[in-house]
């Protein structure tokens, strides 16, 4: 993965103006290669510097969830294993809040795709799951791109420290009531 990572670093400072189209392609591209948004992202702020560097992270991250939206009713089978996860997770009624989900991306190990799920249940029309992956994709893009090189240096102690913090503010985030429809309830106990 790291290999992959160094690759793609090299070949984007070697090809000045289309770099920041590169860049953005490759974050569509970074999933299936199996690294995480948190690496890309982190190459964007030493590749392009703070600024520029959350701008393109965005522009591929909206990109990327754009084409998830279209594709994924596409791919049944898919949209099922994501659904089924998401229950054993989550579980079969939760619905979680933009909050939640923002805070969600921004701990490396979460799957980014099972967070558009969540997001596109919370949201189904197309403008407001761009608008709701607009509002996730922003902490987890400004966060990695700025903050990048510091979290690296992190003691394991302080990591673990930050990861409980996120899980706790994406406890208190969560929303507050869940209604159950009455045959969901009886047939769920029946079974």
């Amino acid at each position: 993965m790291d290999e992959q990572l160094l690759i793609m670093l090299s070949v984007m400072s070697g090809i000045g103006i289309l770099a920041p189209v590169l860049f953005i392609l490759f974050h569509v591209v970074r999933q299936f290669m199996f690294i995480p948004v948190a690496l890309v992202c982190m190459a964007g702020g030493i590749l392009f510097g703070s600024f520029l560097g959350t701008v393109y992270s965005m522009a591929g991250l909206l990109l990327l969830s754009a084409l998830f939206y279209f594709c994924i009713r596409k791919i049944p089978r898919t949209y099922g294993k994501l659904m089924k996860v998401k229950h054993n997770w989550f579980g079969a009624h939760t619905k979680l809040t933009v909050g939640q989900i923002a805070v969600l991306r921004l701990i490396p190990f979460f799957h980014y795709q099972l967070l558009n799920v969540c997001l596109l249940e919370r949201r189904p029309d197309f403008r407001g799951f761009m608008k709701g992956a607009f509002a996730t994709n922003l902490p987890l893009a400004f966060f990695y791109t700025i903050f990048g090189e510091y979290i690296t240096q992190f003691s394991p102690r302080m990591a673990v420290l930050i990861v409980i913090a996120l899980f706790i503010l994406c406890y208190l985030l969560r929303e507050k009531v869940v209604t159950v429809k009455w045959h969901e309830f009886f047939s769920h106990h029946s079974a």
